[in-house]
């Protein structure tokens, strides 16, 4: 398992570039059943990056709808989510390896073999390993909210990173955003209403309710007993 989760990138005299990126990785110290995950179910169940684009019907032995979560944690709702829905491949990225190892543990004891994950940076996971028109949903559930005004810029939801993915999402495919922070999820319909090519799913044209298909975590429990609110939004990718 590699560890770089990011690319190096230089400019034209060999200087390196410094990208804003979403994410500060977080040196958290791996206990010994993520250590073991990461020794043993990797090799099974994780994809190393490179620059060429995935073959899902070889990756997953099988032709199915694939769903893609950025970030997923942990990974206890993404393990959920494959093992309630087995007829459909789920991929996910994350880039801190305690979560990563945690997430493979945990899809071990489930049973659970629908599931392939990546341990490195999503957008370029995305930009150069997803073919176009090849997800039929893409998750983004509570992406850290950068909330200080100075730092929005680093949120991951933003119109060019949208506009990156659209192509990968197949036509009438999803794209399922979650936030607990309002004034994310304010400043994420504001991005996906302006963005060419997609259309608001709600009734109302801005929120929906949670779906089924979205496990309910602890701490989202935790929040709704302190009357915290969770917004979700669900676009739908039109051409």
């Amino acid at each position: 398992m590699k560890n770089d989760v990011i690319s190096p990138e230089f400019d034209e005299n060999g200087r390196p570039l410094r990208r804003i990126r979403s994410f500060v990785r977080r040196q958290g110290r791996l206990t010994k059943g993520q250590q073991h995950a990461l020794d043993n179910i990797w090799p099974v169940m994780g994809v190393e990056f490179n620059d060429a684009p995935l073959d899902f019907a070889a990756l997953f032995g099988r032709e199915a709808p694939v769903t893609l979560e950025i970030g997923f944690g942990m990974g206890a709702s993404l393990v959920e989510m494959a093992q309630a829905a087995p007829e459909k491949n789920f991929i996910g990225i994350e880039v801190h390896r305690p979560g990563v190892g945690a997430c493979l543990s945990s899809a071990a004891e489930a049973g659970v073999t629908n599931l392939r994950l990546f341990c490195h940076d999503a957008v370029e996971v995305l930009e150069q390993m997803i073919p176009e028109q090849s997800i039929d949903t893409l998750q983004l559930f509570f992406p850290d909210p950068w909330h200080k005004s100075r730092h929005h810029k680093r949120r991951i939801v933003q119109p060019a990173f949208v506009q990156m993915l659209r192509p990968r999402l197949k036509i009438d495919g999803l794209f399922h955003m979650a936030t607990d922070w309002q004034n994310y999820a304010e400043h994420m319909l504001e991005v996906m209403q302006a963005a060419p090519g997609f259309a608001n799913t709600s009734d109302f044209g801005d929120y929906v309710p949670r779906p089924d298909s979205r496990p309910l975590t602890k701490f989202e429990r935790r929040g709704h007993r302190l009357g915290h609110g969770v917004w979700d939004l669900v676009f739908k990718r039109t051409n």
